[in-house]
């Protein structure tokens, strides 16, 4: 069926591939905080692992809102890790840094996610989605706060 929800298929086009970076930016960053929460040590063991389960758990749904509101543009939602790896900012870790890396590269990491929000806000915003500009501003409110949760554990 064709979409009318008041915005043309250009501008929907437009917008979900803003949103499809920052999918691939979200589902990067989740599987970077799950693999760090398994893998962290040391002497915040206790705290990083609670704390990376909550935000990887977090991520889990913010990923499903994204690419759902990619399809409720219209428009088909990445879902390869080769589409991932291909837009995402975020560097894959194959490693297993220290805690206080682990917490370095996730602060970093949730800044590039409000980056990639904030690159695609004025598009739904010059689209009239307001749909879309609620999601992003949401994920940027959470990724800003949870960067600078991150960087008050380091110093």
């Amino acid at each position: 069926m064709k979409i009318d929800i008041g915005i043309d298929e250009a501008q929907r086009q437009k917008i979900a591939e803003g949103l499809s970076k920052v999918l691939a930016d979200t589902y990067a960053l989740y599987l970077k905080t799950h693999a760090f929460h398994w893998n962290v040590t040391g002497p915040q063991f206790q705290a990083l692992h609670t704390l990376f389960e909550t935000q990887y758990t977090e991520l889990a749904v913010a990923v499903d809102d994204i690419a759902e509101r990619i399809r409720a543009l219209g428009v088909f939602a990445p879902g390869s890790y080769s589409q991932f790896a291909r837009l995402s900012s975020i560097r894959e870790e194959t490693g297993v840094p220290k805690a206080d890396d682990m917490v370095r590269q996730l602060a970093q990491d949730n800044e590039a996610v409000v980056r990639a929000a904030r690159a695609v806000l004025p598009v739904a915003e010059e689209g009239h989605d307001e749909a879309s500009v609620d999601l992003l501003v949401g994920r940027m409110r959470t990724h800003e706060k949870t960067a600078w949760m991150l960087r008050s554990m380091v110093a």
